[in-house]
């Protein structure tokens, strides 16, 4: 699942590209929306909150959705061809210069505008909000250390915790933390945490790229610390890192740590 500076930048490059424009085209190819058409709406503008997107438009209408594992927003230059297949397209936005394709989208709703707060009021703080305060940190860290015997990992990747780290971010974070992600969540400094969490996705998504880099580097092979560097080795001290599953069911995520450079439990197997 895209962590949550990638649908930022994707819902971006979606404003930028029909941000104040009329829709020729407003087509959806799923069953509950079949039968709608937004053409002629005017697009207000497009924005996110953690890994949920809202495209809002003219009439106090609103489109949710999630890109989930395999959905993404495509931009085209009118009558361009795509690059993906047309049978996975699920919404079809044109206008007079630009197109604007969803590709395996989830979670589309038609809401009115001021009802979509209702369908992300069970998240917690959006680490990428722009009115980010004081405040916004406090109630991540309440939330994070609501649950002091939890294992770190599973309450970074908890976006009722906070919105917008996924299982990159979770390894990364963990990794500079000195921990392992089954450490305990009282074992951690939470405002360290939050803070920690929230600077890495902000630089990321301040950069405009789609490659996150948590070293400061933009190499391939030396963006990251730990996550999927099992044939490069641990990046600060070149060790052997080992991959461990977290989670359960719709949960488990592939975790990549240092048993050298990060302290505390982890599954032998």
């Amino acid at each position: 699942m895209p962590e949550g500076d990638t649908v930022y930048l994707v819902g971006k490059r979606f404003d930028r590209a029909l941000a104040g424009k009329t829709l020729l085209r407003g087509e959806f190819r799923v069953p509950q929306l079949a039968t709608v058409d937004l053409a002629g709406r005017e697009v207000l503008g497009v924005g996110t909150v953690g890994k949920h997107l809202f495209t809002r438009f003219s009439g106090d209408l609103t489109l949710h959705s999630h890109l989930m594992m395999d959905g993404m927003w495509d931009v085209y230059p009118a009558g361009a061809k795509w690059r993906r297949p047309g049978h996975h397209a699920r919404v079809i936005f044109t206008a007079a210069d630009t197109q604007v394709i969803g590709f395996r989208v989830h979670d589309l709703k038609l809401v009115a505008t001021p009802k979509e707060t209702d369908l992300v009021a069970h998240l917690g703080p959006d680490l990428l909000d722009p009115q980010w305060t004081e405040a916004h940190a406090a109630q991540a860290i309440a939330n994070f250390t609501a649950k002091p015997e939890r294992e770190l990992g599973l309450a970074l990747l908890d976006q009722r915790v906070m919105a917008g780290v996924g299982n990159l971010y979770k390894c990364e974070i963990a990794f500079l933390l000195g921990v392992t992600p089954w450490t305990p969540v009282s074992e951690v400094d939470a405002g360290r945490t939050v803070a920690l969490a929230r600077k890495l996705l902000l630089a990321n998504a301040r950069s405009g790229r789609f490659d996150q880099s948590t070293t400061g580097h933009l190499d391939r092979n030396r963006k990251n610390w730990v996550y999927e560097r099992t044939r490069q080795g641990c990046f600060r001290c070149g060790g052997k890192l080992l991959v461990r599953t977290q989670g359960h069911d719709v949960q488990r995520r592939p975790t990549w740590f240092c048993p050298k450079d990060q302290h505390g439990p982890y599954p032998q197997q």
